[in-house]
């Protein structure tokens, strides 16, 4: 007789105002890596979050080992067995190590905690996964959000674990600490530990997972064998479509300067850098963690006071006069931030106020907002970026990442900037999200916007860039034109300021990706 699947899900569905999962089933056996993919906002988080006990199924039934399953908590769930590492961190910043992993177990006598036993068990735990290096007396806000990521793995590993759900574990890890955590995940294999594990690097995916399992939205469209499938073929099935990279397109025709920045500097992490940006061209902006590229954006847009350096618009020949962020926004330049959760959106708010916030004159009339423009427009943006909401009076907390993004840029595109500064546009956003989000910036660069793009993604400067200025230790080192960079290349660029200097360099600050 054959063992019942680890967890098996049967027709599960939530419903909130309308349907977010319908009728989804599938199995996971005990042992296996269960890739689960889909487009933001195609159900992965809903139907994990019932899964880890965050939220109730509006219809359907679990069973965990072949027993009736429905976890009424969280904490119920984890009673049980299963476990989840969210993308956000539940770590507490202001403990140590060893009292965010044993925090339901901290070990006490008379009211006392006994500090003995809970480093020894902490350390225990840390060496179970390999982390035997970090001291379990370090607070968690002295370490790189790596390290962090890798702690919050070991939390959730404390006590008996049968499924463990990974929520974009690698988003914040370097390449060797992402293959570290693929040695862990072996083990926990080994251990007949069941893993769910979500990722938009459809790459990483083949490298870990048995099957891979795609949601499209809120239903389940089909489930593979990884060795059966390709990308090609996971895209596919994700949005329905083929998505195509455009690496061999020939360059725009660039138009007259829109943005010069000459001798900008701001202490070490930026120095000395002039660039030229262009009407109607995409500047990818390249470099190893910490090489001054946010810095830069943030200099430009007024959000940092600078040491030295000056930027001019339009061929101007007097220097704009950008002191705050204010100013830049109303001399026709915008900032999408790399993190939109707390730097970009107000998340309790509704889309139709993030959309507008930048241009609320565009909306008003003697000083009285216009609802019924706001809305019109809104709903244009709305349609014209594929946001998938409710409606835009749903607040951007509740939308998916891909789909907060997209907010992020109809507030620009309502703006109509002249100028648009691009800090990682598209991490943690889905395949089919992002080929949105390109086409909408090919159709700013054609409309003659100049857009400058930081990411460390050098396949995705490579295929959507006129060119690639490349900053290394602060400085900015090579300018490529389309045609002329290999990955080779830029990589090589991007550690020669490091080499020239002679600074020591480690994985967790010095590495891009290159898939």
């Amino acid at each position: 007789m054959s063992l019942p699947p680890l967890l098996h899900g049967e027709s599960l569905g939530k419903t909130y105002v309308t349907p977010v999962l319908s009728d989804v089933s599938f199995d996971l056996q005990a042992g296996e890596v269960l890739a689960l993919t889909g487009e933001n906002g195609a159900g992965k988080s809903t139907l994990t979050k019932i899964v880890a006990g965050l939220i109730p199924p509006t219809g359907g039934v679990m069973r965990l080992n072949g027993e009736a399953f429905q976890p009424a908590s969280r904490r119920d769930a984890e009673h049980l067995g299963v476990r989840m590492v969210l993308q956000e961190l539940g770590l507490i910043p202001t403990l140590t190590v060893a009292e965010n992993l044993m925090l339901d177990h901290l070990p006490s006598k008379a009211g006392f905690i006994r500090r003995d036993v809970l480093n020894e068990a902490a350390e225990r735990q840390m060496a179970s996964i390999g982390l035997e290096h970090i001291n379990p007396r370090t607070l968690v806000g002295q370490l790189g959000v790596g390290h962090q990521q890798m702690v919050e793995i070991a939390r959730n590993l404390v006590g008996d674990c049968r499924l463990l759900i990974l929520d974009e574990p690698t988003a914040a890890l370097t390449s060797r600490e992402i293959d570290h955590l693929f040695a862990q995940i072996a083990l926990l294999k080994q251990r007949g530990v069941g893993i769910i594990y979500i990722s938009h690097r459809l790459d990483e995916l083949q490298d870990v997972a048995d099957r891979v399992m795609v949601l499209r939205d809120g239903r389940h469209i089909d489930t593979r064998q990884m060795s059966e499938v390709n990308q090609d073929d996971i895209v596919r099935l994700m949005v329905g479509r083929d998505v195509r990279e455009s690496l061999d397109r020939p360059r725009r025709p660039a138009g007259k300067l829109a943005l010069e920045v000459r001798g900008m500097s701001r202490g070490k992490v930026v120095q000395d850098v002039s660039l030229g940006l262009h009407h109607g061209e995409i500047l990818g902006v390249a470099g190893l963690v910490g090489a001054g590229r946010t810095e830069l954006l943030r200099l430009i847009y007024g959000a940092d006071r600078r040491d030295s350096g000056e930027i001019f618009l339009d061929g101007d020949t007097k220097p704009a006069d950008i002191p705050t962020p204010m100013s830049a926004v109303s001399q026709g330049i915008g900032l999408v931030t790399e993190d939109r959760k707390t730097q970009g959106l107000l998340l309790p708010l509704p889309i139709r106020v993030n959309a507008t916030l930048a241009n609320i004159a565009a909306i008003s009339h003697k000083g009285w907002l216009q609802p019924a423009d706001e809305r019109a427009q809104v709903n244009r943006l709305s349609d014209l970026l594929g946001v998938r909401s409710q409606s835009i009076e749903q607040p951007v907390g509740e939308l998916s990442g891909g789909n907060q993004q997209k907010v992020v840029f109809a507030r620009w595109l309502h703006r109509d900037c002249k100028v648009l500064l691009l800090d990682e546009p598209t991490r943690g956003v889905d395949i089919g999200a992002r080929a949105d989000i390109y086409a909408q910036m090919d159709q700013l660069a054609e409309a003659g916007k100049a857009l400058l793009m930081v990411s460390s993604d050098l396949r995705e400067l490579m295929s959507v860039c006129d060119r690639i200025a490349v900053m290394s230790a602060g400085r900015l080192v090579k300018v490529f034109e389309r045609g002329e960079w290999t990955q080779h290349s830029l990589l090589e660029a991007a550690f020669s300021g490091y080499l020239a200097s002679g600074t020591a360099t480690t994985p967790s600050s010095t590495e891009m990706t290159h898939h």
